[in-house]
C-alpha cells in the first residue's frame, strides 16, 4: 500500500488501483512494503501523483527518507530562513522571498514528519488491520 499527501487529503493506492491523476502537497509519504510490518516514511514535497494499471508514480520536489531527516540541521535551515525573510520584509535583503519560502516550507515539513506531528499527525498504519493490507 501507498499513502500520499494529497491536494485534498491523504490517498492511499492498493493494487490494482482505478487509474488516477492528483495533485499531491508536502507531507508524509508512506510506502507499506510488507503487510502490517515494514512501513517506509518519506518527507515529500509537493508535485503530482499517477496511478496507472500496475504503477504508481509520484512526481516531487523533493523526498527525504525519514530515518535520514537531521532534525537539528532541519531547525537551524528553517531558523535561518525565516531570519532572512524577516529581513526581506524589512527591506534589508533582496533575496528571492518565494525560494525563501520554499525553504521554511521544506525544513517545517521535515520537522513535522521527523517528529510525527503537524500535518501529518494523524497516520493510520492500517486501514482494517495487517490482515487486509
Amino acid at each position: 500500500m501507498l499513502i500520499v499527501p494529497g491536494a485534498d487529503g491523504e490517498i492511499g493506492v492498493l493494487a490494482r488501483h482505478a487509474p488516477l491523476v492528483a495533485m499531491l502537497k508536502a507531507g508524509s509519504t508512506r510506502v507499506h512494503v510488507r503487510r502490517g510490518q515494514d512501513v517506509r516514511e518519506f518527507a515529500t514535497g509537493p508535485g503530482f501523483f499517477k496511478v496507472e494499471q500496475d504503477r504508481a508514480l509520484a512526481l516531487v520536489d523533493d523526498a527525504v527518507d525519514m530515518d535520514d531527516i537531521d532534525a537539528g540541521r532541519a531547525q537551524q535551515q528553517l531558523e535561518a530562513a525565516r531570519a532572512e525573510l524577516a529581513k526581506v520584509e524589512a527591506g534589508e535583503s533582496d533575496a528571492d522571498r518565494w525560494q525563501l519560502e520554499q525553504r521554511i516550507k521544506h525544513a517545517e515539513n521535515q520537522l513535522a514528519v521527523a517528529s510525527g506531528g503537524g500535518e501529518a499527525a494523524f497516520r493510520p498504519r492500517t486501514a482494517a488491520g495487517p490482515d487486509h493490507i
